[in-house]
C-alpha cells in the first residue's frame, strides 16, 4: 500500500502494547491505526467528552474510534480482499466519522481518526473515484470567487422546493436542509480602513481570514481587525505572494479538499498559503485565525502534507483569535478595555467547535469571555453539533445530524431561549440556525460590541 499522506511521524513507532498488532500491510500508517489498544473509552456517553459522535447517536460499537481501528486492521490485513477500502461495512464506519478530533484528545493512545479517515478517503478515491458532490463542495472557494452569482443560485435553492429536490436526487444534498448562504459582499482587506496600532513591529499582527468568514461571515473578520487595533496591534491581512499563481485569488487553507479526501488540491492550496504566511512567521509576526478548522489545519493537517520545515514554522505562528488573546491579556500586553453588554447580554451560551476542544482552546475561551465586566457564561457540554462541514447536508447522514445535534446542544440551547449564543464554528453556527433558529455570534464580534471606545 501506497500512502497518500506523510506518516513519518510514526516511523520510529513500535514499542509496547500499543503496537502489538501492527497489520501487515501500511507502514507507517498502518502504526498510527495500531496505536489503538481497545480499551472501548470511545464507546462512552460521558456528556464531558467529545468522543464519539457517532457512537452516541447509534449505539454500534463498528460506528466508534475502535470499530473502525477493527475494520482497518482487516482491511490492512487483506482480510477484506482486494478492494478493502471499498468494503461495504468500512465505508458505513468511516463515513459516519464526522472528523471531530475528539479521540485525538480523549483516548489514551491518542487515536488520530480524522487524519486516518483523510488517508481512507484519498485511498477510496482512488478505487471509486471522486463524486460531483464531493468536488462542488471541496471546490466552494474557488466557485465562490470565480462565479459570484453562484449565490443567487443557492438562495434560490433554498427557497424553491422542487429545487432543493433535485438537488437531493442528483448532487445527495438533503432536501430538508438549507444550505448557507453568501453574504451580500464578501470581506475585502481592500475596503476595510486600517488603522495601524502603536506601530512598533513586535505589535504587528496577521489576520487570516478564511473562505467561510470572507464570504458567509465577513463582520467576523472587521470585528476582530476592530478588537485587535482596539489593543494597540497593527493589523496586516494575510494575502497571497505576488509570484502565487492567480494572485487576486483570495487564500484558502485547504480544508474543504481535505474534508473530501482530496489531498494533492489541498496540498496545492496548503503551498499557496505557506508561501503567503512563512515571510511573517519568520518576521516574528503571530498568525490569528478565526475559524477554528481552517487555523487549526495550519498546526495539524499541514504536518501530514509533506510540506516540510516550512510548515512546522508557520505552525508555530499560528494561533486561533481567541488563544492569541488569552496569550496577550496574562502577559498584560493586551491594551483594550470593555464594558458591560447590558442587559440584553444578561446570560450567554457558549458552544465549542469540536477542534477547539481538541486543542484546549476553550480555556482560552474562558479567559477571553472574562474579559467583560460582569459577563456571566456557561459553556455547554456537547459532543459534535452534527453539521461537521458539509456532513449535516449530505443527504445520507443529515438524519444523523441532527440526531448528533438533539444529544445535548439543541436541548440546551431550547432550555435557555433567552440566552445570548456564541459559537465561533461556521458549520456550528449554521446547526444553530437550522436547529433552533437563532444567530450565533463569533466571540471577536462579541469583544468588539463590549468595547469602550
Amino acid at each position: 500500500m501506497k500512502t497518500l499522506l506523510d506518516w513519518s511521524s510514526y516511523q520510529d513507532a513500535g514499542m509496547g502494547d500499543a503496537y502489538a498488532d501492527i497489520p501487515k500491510t501500511g507502514g507507517n500508517f498502518a502504526k498510527a491505526v495500531a496505536v489503538c489498544i481497545n480499551s472501548r473509552a470511545c464507546e462512552s456517553n460521558n456528556p464531558k467528552m467529545v468522543m464519539c459522535p457517532s457512537f452516541r447517536v447509534s449505539g454500534m460499537p463498528e460506528h466508534s474510534t475502535g470499530g473502525r481501528v477493527r475494520l482497518l486492521k482487516a482491511a490492512l490485513n487483506g482480510e477484506l480482499g482486494a478492494a478493502a477500502f471499498d468494503d461495504p461495512a468500512l465505508a458505513e464506519a468511516m463515513t459516519l466519522c464526522v472528523g471531530c478530533k475528539g479521540c485525538k484528545r480523549e483516548c489514551e493512545n491518542e487515536v488520530d481518526m480524522a487524519m486516518i479517515k483523510l488517508e481512507y478517503m484519498a485511498q477510496r478515491q482512488t478505487v471509486a473515484g471522486v463524486s460531483l458532490r464531493s468536488r462542488l463542495f471541496a471546490g466552494l472557494p474557488h466557485i465562490l470567487h470565480r462565479y459570484p452569482w453562484v449565490k443567487a443560485w443557492i438562495s434560490l435553492r433554498n427557497r424553491l422546493v422542487w429545487s432543493a429536490k433535485w438537488g437531493e436526487r442528483w448532487l445527495g444534498i438533503s432536501a430538508e436542509r438549507r444550505l448557507p448562504e453568501p453574504a451580500r459582499l464578501p470581506f475585502s482587506a481592500a475596503e476595510t480602513e486600517q488603522t495601524a496600532g502603536i506601530g512598533a513591529q513586535e505589535r504587528e499582527v496577521v489576520l487570516f481570514v478564511d473562505t467561510f468568514t470572507r464570504y458567509f461571515d465577513p463582520d467576523i473578520a472587521v470585528a476582530a481587525q476592530t478588537v485587535l487595533e482596539a489593543a494597540g496591534y497593527s493589523v496586516i491581512f494575510a494575502q497571497p505572494a505576488k509570484n502565487a499563481s492567480e494572485p487576486e485569488r483570495p487564500l484558502c487553507c485547504g480544508r474543504t479538499w481535505l474534508a473530501q479526501g482530496m489531498v494533492d488540491a489541498a496540498r496545492a492550496e496548503a503551498e499557496r498559503v505557506l508561501a503567503a504566511l512563512l515571510p511573517h512567521a519568520r518576521a516574528g509576526r503571530t498568525i490569528v485565525g478565526l475559524e477554528p478548522s481552517c487555523l487549526l489545519s495550519l498546526r495539524d493537517e499541514y504536518r501530514f502534507l509533506g510540506l516540510g520545515d516550512d510548515a512546522l514554522e508557520v505552525a508555530r505562528s499560528a494561533l486561533l483569535f481567541e488563544e492569541f488573546i488569552g496569550r496577550e491579556s496574562t502577559a498584560k500586553t493586551f491594551n483594550a478595555t470593555f464594558k458591560p453588554l447590558g442587559d440584553a447580554c444578561n446570560f450567554t451560551l457558549v458552544h465549542g467547535h469540536c477542534h477547539q476542544k481538541a486543542v484546549g482552546a476553550m480555556k482560552s475561551m474562558r479567559k477571553v469571555l472574562k474579559l467583560i465586566p460582569g459577563f456571566r457564561f456557561e459553556l455547554i457540554e456537547s459532543s459534535c453539533c452534527g453539521m461537521a462541514g458539509s456532513f449535516g447536508l449530505e443527504a445520507e447522514h443529515a438524519e444523523t445530524a441532527q440526531a448528533m445535534a438533539e444529544q445535548s446542544l439543541l436541548p440546551a440551547l431550547r432550555a435557555a431561549p433567552e440566552a445570548l449564543v456564541v459559537a465561533n464554528g461556521f458549520s456550528c453556527r449554521h446547526q444553530i440556525r437550522l436547529g433552533v433558529r437563532r444567530e450565533g455570534l463569533h466571540v471577536a464580534q462579541l469583544l468588539r460590541d463590549a468595547l469602550i471606545s
